[in-house]
Parts: structure tokens; sequence; C-alpha cells
């Protein structure tokens, strides 16, 4: 059917990079590699998708390492565009590759990627990194760039529990619990963040929320334990 209807609209994009994904999936790669340079050709010369079509194509084939040269090719045919390095940086955080996703998605920032999931990503790369600091600021931008982007806000949590800034903490829970109202784990970790600060009754109150939510029972159990032997030994 692609075939058929690019015989009759050669110029039907969305068309041929489809039938290069479906070419790789058949394990096609000659004729998936004709359709990228079919692609090229009915496109400006600096235009980086036909190596992001390839790249997606050596993946599904599993060739992960000529597949990221593919994305490294699409930031350099176009080196004002983000779109080559951001995927290859999204990419690399998949596989593992921290280093080499913290090279691509900085780039990516440099040319003006700003989207939450870029920013995100950047942050848990930089967290598993151990780079607390460029990690905050990673997730900060991405829950500024969308105030309800979850997952910058839970990882701003994580940030601030490895920082051991209960605070900060907190106000990330807060924001979390906010977005999410009926998620029993984002009120485990205000409980967290709140005994840590010493309000234990706030704490008491935030364990009875989460379990009323349906939150793991030995979970709950745990931080209860905690928060008592906390109490306990703070009294006089």
């Amino acid at each position: 059917m692609l075939r058929r209807d690019l015989t009759l609209y050669p110029d039907h994009l969305d068309a041929r990079r489809l039938l290069i994904r479906l070419l790789a999936v058949t394990s096609d790669l000659p004729a998936a590699r004709d359709e990228v340079a079919a692609l090229a050709a009915r496109l400006s010369a600096g235009d980086p998708s036909p190596w992001i079509e390839l790249g997606h194509a050596l993946e599904l084939v599993h060739q992960f390492d000529e597949a990221m040269a593919a994305y490294q090719t699409a930031g350099e045919v176009a080196p004002t565009s983000a779109v080559g390095p951001r995927e290859a940086g999204m990419r690399a955080a998949r596989w593992g590759e921290w280093e080499e996703s913290r090279g691509s998605l900085e780039e990516a920032v440099k040319r003006g990627a700003d989207d939450e999931e870029t920013w995100h990503t950047l942050g848990l790369v930089r967290l598993n990194l151990h780079d607390l600091g460029g990690a905050r600021e990673a997730y900060r931008a991405g829950a500024t760039r969308n105030p309800k982007a979850v997952d910058c806000w839970l990882g701003l949590a994580t940030v601030a529990l490895a920082s051991r800034d209960w605070a900060g903490a907190l106000f990330a829970y807060d924001a979390v619990v906010t977005l999410r109202p009926t998620w029993g784990d984002g009120e485990l970790g205000r409980a967290w963040a709140l005994a840590r600060l010493g309000r234990a009754a706030d704490a008491t109150a935030a364990l009875d929320h989460a379990e009323a939510l349906g939150s793991d029972a030995r979970a709950l159990a745990k931080q209860r334990a905690l928060l008592r032997a906390n109490v306990s030994a703070s009294s006089p």
C-alpha cells in the first residue's frame, strides 16, 4: 500500500517515513537505506530528518552503535538544530550511556531545546552521574517550562532528599500531591520530609492520608516505626 501510494504521490513524505520503519521492522535494511536516500533527495541539504529516520531504522534491527552515529550525523548536517543531539541524548539515556547522553543533551540545550522531556532526561542523567547541582538545575528548568511536569517535581524531590534538603523535598512533594492528589506515594514522600523537619504531627497526618489512598503497607509501617523512634529520641 505504501509503495503504491508513493508511486502516485512520490513527495508524500510521511508515507516514505513510515515505509522506512516498516522495511526496518522486516529486516530489509538495504531497502530502508534506499528510502532514506529518497527522502533526503526531497528535502533541503541541511534537513536532519533523513538521518533521524535512518537512526530509528537501525535501532529496529538492533544496530545501536550505527544508530547513534546516524543521530550524530544529523547534528552535524544541521549544526544549529537541536534535533540531532537531542535524539542522540535521549537514546543514549535509554541505554544507560550517561556520559554520552549528557554531552548530547547539553548540546541540544545550547541549540535551543527547551521542552519538559529534554530537561527531565538531562536531570536524570546528571543525577546518575552524581551531579546533584546540575540535576537540580535541569529539573527546575523542566518544572519552570511546564509547572505540571510531575516527573520534574519528583526529580527535584529526589535531589533534595539526596542533598538532605528536607525543606526542598517538602516543597517538591507538595507540588506533586497538588498535581496528583490521589497518589499515596506522594504523601509518603511528604511524610518523610515532614518527619525530618521535626513536624511529627504533620508527618503522622500525611501517613494517615497515604494509608487512606492505598499506599504500600510495608512502607507505611516502616515510616511509622521510624517516626515513633524519632519522637521517643527527642522526648525529655
